[in-house]
C-alpha cells in the first residue's frame, strides 16, 4: 500500500508542478476551451489553492457594461475545476452543483482576481468555494459547488 500511495503523491506533484510552470501566463493553452477564451493570467497555483486575473472584456458584459453574471459563474466554475483537476486525481471531477452570489460590479476594462479554495476533499466529491475580487479586495461574486468523480480517466499531461 505504501508504493501506491508515493506513486499517487508523485503523480499529485507531477500535474502541480505542470500547472505551476504556467504561473504569471495567460492562459490561452490552458486544457479547458472555455479557459482558453477567458484567457486570465495564472498567479499561483498551489495544493488547493488557486488565484487568476482576469480583464472585464467588453464580450463578458452585459448592456450595463458590467461583469456579466453568467460570465463570473463561468470564470468561478473554470477555476475551481482547473484547481480541482491540479489536485492530480486519477479520474476527471465534475461539478454537481454550483451556487453563486453576485454582490458588487465590475465595469468593462478593470480588473479582477478569481481565488478557489478546496474546503473538503472526499474520495468521491470535493466541496470547494470560490471569489472573484477587484484588487481593492471588494468581492465582485463568491460560489460554492460540489464536483463528483467520473469514469474519465486523466491521460498524462
Amino acid at each position: 500500500m505504501l508504493v501506491s500511495d508515493n506513486s499517487s503523491q508523485k503523480k499529485h506533484e507531477s500535474r502541480l508542478e505542470y500547472m505551476q510552470s504556467f504561473t504569471g501566463q495567460l492562459m490561452k493553452e490552458s486544457l479547458s476551451p472555455v479557459g482558453r477564451w477567458l484567457n486570465g493570467k495564472l498567479l499561483d497555483i498551489q495544493d488547493g489553492n488557486m488565484s487568476v486575473e482576469f480583464i472585464v472584456r467588453e464580450d463578458m458584459s452585459n448592456p450595463m457594461g458590467v461583469l456579466h453574471g453568467g460570465i463570473a459563474a463561468t470564470i468561478l466554475d473554470d477555476v475551481v475545476g482547473t484547481m480541482v483537476y491540479a489536485l492530480g486525481r486519477e479520474f476527471a471531477y465534475t461539478s454537481v452543483n454550483l451556487n453563486c452570489d453576485f454582490l458588487h460590479a465590475a465595469r468593462t476594462g478593470e480588473t479582477i482576481i478569481a481565488e478557489a479554495k478546496v474546503v473538503r476533499a472526499g474520495k468521491n466529491i470535493i466541496h470547494v468555494e470560490g471569489m472573484i475580487k477587484n484588487p481593492a479586495g471588494l468581492i465582485i461574486a463568491k460560489c460554492s459547488s460540489n464536483l463528483i468523480q467520473t469514469g474519465f480517466k486523466i491521460p498524462p499531461h
